[in-house]
C-alpha cells in the first residue's frame, strides 16, 4: 500500500539519521520527498538500493532485511510511478516517491 511505502521511507530515514537528527518530509503534486541527515548512500550503492535483499556494506550491522526500499519500488511501480534515491547536498539521502494516482 502507499501507506506502507511512505512508512518504509520514514523508517529508513530515521534509522540512518543521527540521534536527535531531523527527517524532512515534503508532499507536493503526487510526490513524497523524505530526506535524512545521516551518512548518505555511497555512490556505488545507489543503483542497487531498491533491489530485493540488497544491503550496502555500511548497513549490514544494522537491523533490517533489505526489503523495505524494494517494497517502496514495488508500490511505485504498481501506481505507474517511480522512486529515486539521491545523495543530498550537505550530507544524507533524499528519496523521491512519485505516484501517478490519476483523478478520482
Amino acid at each position: 500500500t502507499i501507506e506502507r511505502a511512505v512508512a518504509n521511507l520514514l523508517d529508513n530515514a530515521a534509522k540512518w539519521s543521527p540521534e536527535g537528527g531531523q527527517v524532512e518530509v515534503g508532499v507536493h503534486d503526487g510526490e513524497v520527498t523524505v530526506r535524512d541527515h545521516g551518512p548518505g548512500i555511497a555512490e556505488e550503492d545507489l543503483p542497487y538500493v531498491f533491489d530485493r535483499f540488497y544491503r550496502a556494506s555500511s548497513a549490514r550491522g544494522l537491523p533490517g532485511s533489505g526489503l523495505g526500499l524494494a517494497i517502496v519500488k514495488q508500490v511505485a511501480d504498481a501506481h505507474g510511478g517511480q522512486v529515486v534515491a539521491e545523495r543530498a547536498e550537505g550530507g544524507g539521502t533524499r528519496m523521491h516517491l512519485r505516484l501517478n494516482l490519476g483523478s478520482s
